[in-house]
């Protein structure tokens, strides 16, 4: 037996010549030799050769099924330990607590509910149940079952509770997405003096719960040099947006993590900074890392515009190359970056390429299609997936052609839709509900779109939000100003959208006094910083009422660098109030942030035209066609 214990840590060959000499010898007859070999194996990764020592075993024992039980388990041969347990129990061995703690995971992982209430059972009779391995197995079972009342149950029971106990506990409420009882069962572990672990840290990481305190945790308890727990709070940081910090911690840990590294990059995709999210892509593959499927979606989130098309392509050059390409999860990720650089043809390319289609990818195609313009194309692939042995469409899919319907001002279309959703019980999802009210809406009827409103039983912020747009869209500015207090009354907290509504209301009024008032309560009030779009708003507001100057001063006060939709906002309502001078002044500034934009060419000439300078129409035409323009080009703007 000596030798069995070297070799545990020996080669898989000096393995196979014990095993020679334990045949020669015949000290291999007996059971627990046989039993310790198999177990070797089994640690080894050797499944196929541990599965043919033990078909061998003239005799088996409870510890050799338990062995081969959990070794299957250990390796990711579930299903094999399944059916393994069957035979167990047919052949009347009773199973160890390490048996049925090595059996539940998979239970719950699978969703497979009545097995793992069995074993429950089985535990129950044998008298296992009390047992704290089994007990905290159970407990992880139940959660991942979405069963809580009954991992509750148990845990409560258990009178001594170890770390791995709290932790499982934790665990399950932040699985299932419950914060506030995560943090109760931690601040009830710490009372009791109950020793912290990595895992407890992860565990409520995993939760949502701030991550500054915890750090503090960390530090205090001496975990800083803890990996596992320095990559979860670097994901944390990431996930909230404080990159210094998580780089800072990334580069206090000493392994290169690829799951730290794609939560960097995630977070300077998703904020729109290429160049960094770009160069940490780099420097993981600089490290040699096997960039996977999630790593590389987080990447190509961030390629948003056609300003990013060259990265874009690089992108989908390197899945093309590392095989990346062959997986749904990526070429879902690539239909939806081109779908946004408007190439619908590239977009269907890739669908096609598909060689399985999933329901995420029509609605991929579906959605790219409308938010393309080309709302045509997506009832096309909608007919296909209908017409062929397609997926049944889901509230996602109808959401996107419901957009497709206020894209296209087909009201027809979107009242069959309509019943569409109420013979499919899609009504009770409310952002359904929200896509609903905001066809009407662009289609023109908000009687409708009120009727939807209505009949939600708890419209939440972004409902509210889609109500107030439909209003101030319809012309009903005083209706949306209403809608807004309401939705104040009713509690709720105002987002960005809905000032953008609330804001759009009073631009489409001329409402000045509500306008500043709105604008200063979404800042001082409710904290939150303008984006460029409520900027414009404001622009435009304060300069249809001839309010110039106060428009420019707003301008030069803005965080951020005034766009080309700020401008033209400001450029809108000098021609409108026929001011030459401020309208040259905004026009050259539009000119050196875009020359190419052919919108401004057009506002300039309507200027011009407003007070027939028609010597000035012709040279800001002659500017257009120099700049590879035919003069014809138009511009959407509300005047």
């Amino acid at each position: 037996m000596s030798f069995l214990l070297q070799a545990s840590s020996a080669s898989v060959g000096s393995l196979k010549l014990v095993q020679t000499h334990l045949k020669k010898s015949g000290i291999d007859r007996f059971v627990y030799v046989k039993t310790s070999l198999l177990d070797l194996y089994l640690k080894l990764g050797l499944v196929e050769t541990a599965g043919k020592l033990f078909d061998e075993m003239p005799e088996r024992d409870t510890v050799a099924w338990n062995a081969m039980i959990c070794g299957y388990s250990r390796n990711g041969y579930e299903r094999d330990a399944w059916n393994l347990f069957i035979v167990m129990l047919r052949q009347g061995f009773l199973p160890s607590a390490t048996t049925l703690a090595n059996l539940l995971p998979f239970c719950g992982q699978c969703g497979f509910v009545s097995q793992g209430r069995s074993v429950h059972c089985i535990a129950a009779k044998s008298g296992l149940e009390l047992d704290s391995q089994v007990k905290n197995a159970l407990i992880s079972f139940y959660s991942k079952c979405t069963e809580l009342d009954s991992a509750e149950v148990l845990f409560t029971e258990m009178k001594d509770k170890s770390t791995v106990t709290w932790n499982t506990m934790i665990g399950a409420y932040s699985q299932s997405g419950l914060q506030e009882n995560a943090v109760s069962v931690f601040k009830n572990m710490f009372e009791r003096s109950v020793e912290i672990s990595p895992v407890t840290v992860i565990n409520l990481l995993s939760a949502h719960v701030s991550h500054e305190p915890l750090h503090s945790l960390v530090v205090k308890t001496g975990m800083v040099n803890d990996n596992s727990v320095i990559i979860s709070l670097v994901c944390a940081y990431s996930r909230c947006g404080c990159l210094d910090s998580a780089e800072r911690l990334y580069a206090s840990s000493t392994q290169a993590s690829i799951v730290g590294l794609t939560s960097i990059v995630s977070s300077y995709a998703e904020r729109g900074d290429m160049n960094k999210a770009v160069a940490y892509f780099s420097k993981m593959r600089h490290l040699c890392m096997r960039i996977d499927a999630v790593a590389f979606v987080g990447v190509l989130h961030g390629c948003t515009n056609s300003s990013h098309v060259d990265i874009g392509m690089s992108l989908h050059a390197y899945a093309i190359k590392s095989g990346l390409c062959t997986q749904t999860l990526v070429v879902n990720g690539l239909i939806t970056m081109y779908s946004k650089f408007d190439d619908i043809e590239t977009v269907l390319f890739l669908f096609q390429t598909l060689n399985e289609t999933p329901l995420i990818s029509w609605n991929s195609v579906i959605s790219g299609c409308v938010q393309s313009g080309k709302a045509s194309t997506a009832f096309e692939i909608f007919h296909q997936m209908n017409s062929s042995d397609g997926p049944v469409p889901d509230a996602i899919t109808i959401a996107s052609l419901l957009a497709g319907c206020s894209q296209l001002s087909c009201l027809h279309l979107g009242k069959t839709l309509h019943g569409y959703i109420l013979r499919n019980s899609f009504g009770n999802e409310k952002f359904v509900c929200t896509a609903l009210i905001d066809m009407y809406a662009k289609c023109g009827n908000a009687e409708l779109s009120e009727r939807v409103f209505n009949s939600i039983e708890a419209p939440c912020t972004a409902t509210w939000n889609s109500m107030i747009s439909g209003y101030s869209l319809s012309g009903l500015q005083s209706r949306a100003l209403s809608c807004y207090l309401e939705m104040r009354e009713q509690g709720l907290k105002p987002d960005k959208i809905t000032f953008l509504g609330v804001l759009s209301a009073c631009t489409h009024g001329g409402l000045v006094d509500e306008g500043r008032v709105y604008f200063r309560e979404m800042i001082n009030e409710f904290g939150i910083s303008p984006s460029l779009q409520h900027y414009a708003l404001m622009v435009g507001l304060l300069g249809r009422a001839c309010l110039f100057s106060e428009s420019l001063s707003l301008i030069w006060e803005m965080d951020e660098k005034p766009d080309s939709a700020v401008w033209g906002a400001l450029l809108s309502a000098c021609i409108v109030n026929r001011e030459i001078e401020i309208g040259e002044y905004v026009a050259k500034k539009m000119f050196m942030l875009d020359y190419r934009n052919g919108g401004l060419y057009v506002l300039m000439s309507n200027l011009y035209a407003t007070e027939e300078m028609w010597d000035d129409v012709s040279r800001v035409r002659r500017m257009m066609k120099d700049n590879g323009y035919d003069g014809y080009l138009g511009v959407s703007q509300t005047l």
